[in-house]
C-alpha cells in the first residue's frame, strides 16, 4: 500500500534527505562555482535599492524575531524583484505543490515549495525560508527533498535557504547519481556587502539559466 506523507514530516534531518534520495554532497569547488565566480557586477542604483531593503529588515528585526511570512516580505521578495524575476522570461509560483514518488514505489512526499522561480517550464531557483528564531540550516532538508521535485532532473537547479539572518545557496543535479553542494553562509545584515554579494549570486543564477 502507498503512503503518502509530507515533505515536513518524512524529512526533518540531513541524513533523511540524503537517504531517501541517494544525495552526496561534492565538496568540489567547481561543482558549484556560481555563488563565487564570474559575478555580475552590481551597480550603484542597486546598492541604494539593497541598502533600503537592508534598512528595512533591521528596522522591523530590531523589535524582536520575524515569522516567516514576514522574511519573505522584507527580504526575499524585493531582491527578487531588484534582479529581475518578477520580469520576463521569469515566472513566480508562490506556495507551489509538489510531489516525489520514491524509487521503491512505497511512499508519495508531497509539500508546498515557499516560492518556485521558473524560466518556460524549467526550474530556475526554490526558494525556502524560517523564522529568525530557526537556524538557516534547518531548512536544508526540505530544501534538498524541493530541490529533487524539478521535473526536469538533466538540469541542474539552486536553492535559496534563509531565516532572514543568514542565506545559504545550494545547488543539485541528477544526471548520473543525485549530487548537491552548499555555499557559504552569508549574513547580509552583519555587513552591506554580505547582502550585495547574495545580490550578484542570485542574478548570476538568472544569467546562466537563460539559453
Amino acid at each position: 500500500m502507498i503512503r503518502t506523507l509530507a515533505i515536513t514530516e518524512a524529512i526533518t534531518s540531513l541524513t533523511d534527505a540524503e537517504n531517501r534520495f541517494g544525495l552526496t554532497r561534492i565538496e568540489n569547488d567547481q561543482f558549484f562555482p556560481e555563488w563565487y565566480e564570474a559575478l555580475p557586477e552590481i551597480t550603484d542604483e542597486e546598492k541604494v535599492s539593497l541598502d533600503v531593503v537592508r534598512r528595512r529588515y533591521l528596522y522591523h528585526r530590531s523589535e524582536g524575531d520575524l515569522l516567516e511570512g514576514t522574511v519573505m516580505l522584507l527580504l526575499v521578495s524585493p531582491i527578487l524583484a531588484l534582479a529581475g524575476f518578477y520580469d520576463p522570461p521569469f515566472r513566480i509560483k508562490a506556495e507551489s505543490s509538489v510531489e516525489l514518488v520514491l524509487d521503491d514505489g512505497e511512499e508519495i512526499l508531497r509539500g508546498r515549495i515557499d516560492v518556485l522561480v521558473l524560466q518556460n517550464q524549467f526550474w530556475v531557483m526554490v526558494l525556502e525560508s524560517k523564522k529568525t528564531t530557526l537556524s538557516v540550516w534547518s531548512a536544508l532538508p526540505q530544501g534538498l527533498a524541493y530541490l529533487m521535485a524539478n521535473p526536469h532532473p538533466d538540469k541542474p537547479v539552486f536553492g535559496m535557504l534563509t531565516n532572514g539572518d543568514d542565506i545559504l545557496f545550494v545547488k543539485v543535479t541528477q544526471t548520473n547519481i543525485p549530487q548537491y553542494d552548499l555555499s557559504r553562509v552569508f549574513a547580509p545584515f552583519t555587513s552591506a556587502k554580505e547582502l550585495y554579494s547574495v545580490f550578484q549570486i542570485i542574478k548570476r543564477i538568472g544569467e546562466i539559466i537563460i539559453p
